[in-house]
């Protein structure tokens, strides 16, 4: 997700894994933010100002009685000029100063004298992790308002093996987008779908597609950083789950439409973002069909259609389609949107440069019964909010009809 325009402070602590924090710094700026750095003491033992400096363009601050900042109030303008403060890695000496409300150094006095919100990210040894007195301290800052990001799991520095690794810097950087998201979705319950479906033909060989899963998967993060429960229904495809989202992997056309089926009743909006196979064959051989000489037909029958028959319509639901087409886009797009009574469609050219599969990026036309409107080239992230935007301006329009949404 894109942070352009944002400014974020990075609080690094003293903990082995502060030698990531370059990374982090760099993985914000590629996201668009700018980055302002605090550096505790003890976090210079494992990496430098000068290391921090270089990769954020920004000098970085280390200490509180620094004469040359606080001559202009240093720690209050820190405070003051920053959209969001990410503390990576979270010591648990900070986390427990932080919960009491000490402020015995720069990035504890930033953090109390602050009103941006705080993303939490923890790192430490796994039986500190574990410590009743540490989990404590940090559902008492979530108590506050601190978003906590939950440490992966895995071999640590220390020798043990557990949770206490910082997470990869793209999942601070989704912590951190979220953090500043607009929460125009929190009375949703969004059901996405991404993905390819696997049509077998037998336990070996199957009819498939290109798609990568991108664009849905951008889309369920989207969603759920701007306040939306979202369940993400995804076909076989090599992305990692989404945090924050319930994701339940499928294969075929037809698991995915009992997928959607069961888990649809619930949804407020359903986004149709995956490329369900049309066709599956009309038989699948239990074992490995030997190969033939000369020429085989191989008979298909159609797929259930996973919006048409899988997504029951109900008052107030928004439901969103996706035209993947390499030749009469929008009237393709324009057909479907009125044959299966979609809200919204979103047409891609997939031949056009920097759109279609297994890409970061994509050229897109959003076209609803009041018009189209067609999108430049855009990151896949950028193209999800683009349609959140569009969702959360026709719940506008109809705030109290949605099922479910009164009693999430």
């Amino acid at each position: 997700m894109r942070l352009d325009g944002k400014t974020v402070l990075l609080g690094v602590t003293g903990g082995i894994a502060a030698y990531k924090s370059p990374e982090v710094v760099r993985a914000l700026r590629q996201a668009g933010a700018r980055v302002r750095v605090v550096l505790t003491r003890s976090a210079q033992e494992f990496v430098t100002p000068l290391a921090l400096q270089t990769v954020a363009g920004e000098p970085v601050a280390a200490e509180l009685f620094d004469l040359t900042q606080e001559s202009e109030i240093g720690h209050i303008d820190l405070a003051d000029n920053v959209d969001v403060i990410l503390i990576a890695p979270a010591t648990a000496n900070v986390v427990a100063k932080a919960a009491v409300g000490m402020a015995d150094d720069l990035l504890t006095t930033v953090l109390l004298a602050t009103r941006a919100p705080v993303v939490v990210a923890p790192a430490m040894n796994v039986h500190m992790y574990e410590n009743a007195l540490v989990q404590e301290n940090l559902a008492k800052l979530g108590t506050h308002g601190w978003q906590i990001v939950q440490p992966d799991s895995g071999a640590l520095a220390c020798g043990y093996e557990g949770p206490g690794r910082l997470p990869d810097a793209a999942v601070l950087v989704d912590a951190v987008a979220a953090a500043v998201a607009p929460k125009d979705l929190v009375q949703e319950t969004v059901l996405v779908t991404a993905g390819p479906t696997r049509e077998y033909l037998d336990p070996v060989r199957f009819l498939s597609n290109r798609s990568s899963g991108k664009m849905g998967f951008a889309i369920a993060r989207a969603a759920a950083a701007r306040g939306a429960r979202v369940v993400l229904v995804a076909g076989p495809c090599s992305l990692p789950d989404p945090r924050a989202v319930e994701t339940i992997r499928v294969d075929s056309a037809e698991d995915m439409a009992a997928t959607v089926g069961r888990e649809g009743r619930r949804a407020t909006v359903v986004i149709a973002a995956a490329a369900v196979a049309d066709y599956r064959p009309a038989t699948r051989e239990t074992q490995k069909s030997a190969k033939k000489k000369g020429a085989s037909r191989l008979a298909l029958e159609e797929t259930p259609d996973v919006v048409a028959t899988a997504v029951a319509r109900k008052p107030g639901r928004i439901v969103v389609g996706f035209a993947a087409e390499t030749s009469d886009v929008e009237e393709r797009a324009r057909g479907k949107l009125d044959r299966k009574a979609l809200d919204l469609i979103v047409a891609n050219d997939v031949t056009a440069e920097g759109a279609g599969f297994d890409v970061d990026t994509n050229v897109v036309t959003l076209i609803d019964a009041s018009g189209s409107e067609a999108l430049p080239l855009l990151s896949k992230d950028d193209v999800a909010d683009a349609i959140l935007d569009r969702v959360a301006r026709l719940r506008a329009k109809r705030p109290e009809s949605a099922p479910g949404r009164k009693n999430r």
